[in-house]
């Protein structure tokens, strides 16, 4: 069934493939702790010791990593629906 037309659909295409690389790797590197995204995560101003801060900036890490990875999913589904779309008019464009 037709529902996006040839452009949109390629649109869609590009669009998610490079969302599920951007949020495969931005979850890679949340979860492997990387310094340079520090500032993305969920952390309180204060904390009462530095095992208390350590505890808090690997559960908001692991999150973070967990969240990019389920938006990834969230994007293959996108990209398969373009796809599907692509290839429908795809093949009524050729058959005409």
């Amino acid at each position: 069934m037709k529902i996006c037309g040839p452009k949109l659909s390629l649109c869609g295409l590009i669009i998610s493939i490079w969302g599920v690389i951007q949020l495969v790797l931005m979850g890679l590197f949340f979860y492997i702790h990387s310094v340079a995204l520090i500032e993305d995560l969920p952390l309180e101003e204060e904390y009462h010791s530095v095992e208390e801060f350590y505890a808090a900036a690997n559960a908001a890490y692991n999150q973070n990593a967990y969240n990019c990875w389920i938006a990834a999913c969230i994007y293959v589904l996108t990209l398969l629906f373009s796809a599907q779309q692509f290839y429908v008019n795809s093949r009524t464009t050729a058959s005409c």
